[in-house]
């Protein structure tokens, strides 16, 4: 049965309503349209012709301006549990990376008695703030999950979130480059090859995480604009 182009024109609209992570998005609008394809195939075989059948099909599933909050709230929990997940999971990777190439640097990488009286204290705070980040990240995945039924508005997570690791871009900047003055960089340490993938996962993870806080501030800011209801 060949379509008559309301269903599609509905969809394209409310595609274009929704802002999110490509792929959940895609699965809500292809679920949105298989849906209102079987409705319409349903009415089809009840006796209408397939033009009044979609049109009637769009009509129950509700306008996009009643659908979108919904599927909106759905692609801001999705963008939340992915900054989640990438919070939790990059403190014990970056933890484990950086010990690793500490216990094997083939000099004395730092020597804590001629380092500033500061020093110590710093490198304990970033741990601790790296922990910090790594709790936050597991108790906003677990109420963007099992806990999410108790949230009214999980969006609102996500959000909050985004916004902790951009409040967390500078603490860190500036306590790890005070952390690179006060060893007065590592002797050998600039050409040494584990050193530098390190250096470079830990910004790419900094960047990645910066990514989706950035993409979970637009999704939770976005509103769906009003659409006028295919006829």
């Amino acid at each position: 049965m060949t379509s008559t182009g309301v269903i599609d024109d509905y969809v394209t609209g409310l595609s274009r309503a929704l802002r999110g992570p490509r792929g959940p998005k895609l699965d809500l609008v292809t679920e949105a349209r298989d849906s209102l394809f079987d409705a319409a195939e349903a009415l089809e075989c009840d006796g209408l012709d397939r033009a009044e059948a979609e049109r009637v099909a769009v009509r129950e599933f509700g306008t996009i301006e009643e659908i979108a909050p919904g599927y909106q709230e759905e692609l801001s929990v999705s963008a939340g549990r992915r900054l989640a997940i990438l919070l939790f999971v990059a403190v014990p990777i970056t933890a484990i990376m950086w010990n690793t190439i500490w216990q094997i640097f083939p000099t004395n990488v730092v020597s804590y008695t001629a380092a500033p009286h500061w020093f110590i204290p710093v490198a304990r705070a970033v741990d601790g703030l790296q922990i910090v980040i790594g709790a936050i990240g597991a108790m906003a995945l677990l109420a963007l999950g099992r806990g999410r039924r108790r949230i009214r508005r999980p969006e609102r997570v996500t959000r909050a979130l985004a916004v902790f690791v951009w409040a967390m871009v500078p603490v860190m900047f500036v306590l790890c480059s005070a952390l690179m003055y006060g060893s007065n960089g590592p002797v050998g340490f600039s050409d040494y090859p584990p050193g530098l993938v390190a250096t470079a996962v830990s910004y790419g993870l900094w960047a990645l995480k910066v990514a989706l806080a950035t993409r979970c501030i637009g999704v939770t800011r976005h509103r769906a604009p009003a659409v006028t209801r295919p006829s």
